[in-house]
């Protein structure tokens, strides 16, 4: 019974910036990786960060630089904090965690996506 909550999204001009949030709640043992995808209109769903239990991270070339992934373990909490964005950044965009659910076994989790709208 786990859930993925996206927040954060939404309207913003060339230039600024948005901060993404996904809260995982229900019963779980542990949170493992976590990422953000995003799914541009005609567009399949591509990985644009991630960020292991161990903190590293990984961004895709289009974003690095622009694009910040965190976490906050005590919330169950990922963000995406995404600045100077440009209207190719324009996506439905969705978490996603592979989640502990019992002591032994883990299976992945999507959110239910957030529209970030980036206009000229």
């Amino acid at each position: 019974q786990v859930q993925l909550v996206e927040s954060g999204g939404g309207l913003v001009q060339a230039g600024g910036s948005l901060r993404l949030s996904c809260t995982a709640s229900g019963d779980m043992y542990g949170i493992n990786d976590m990422g953000w995808y995003r799914q541009a209109p005609g567009l399949q769903r591509e990985l644009i960060a991630s960020i292991t239990s161990r903190d590293s991270t990984y961004y895709h070339d289009s974003v690095k630089g622009r694009f910040t992934i965190s976490k906050d373990n005590a919330k169950n909490t990922v963000y995406l904090q995404m600045n100077s964005l440009k209207p190719e950044d324009t996506a439905v965009y969705y978490c996603n965690a592979d989640i502990d659910v019992t002591y032994y076994s883990s299976r992945y989790y999507w959110g239910q996506g957030t529209q970030v709208t980036v206009s000229s």
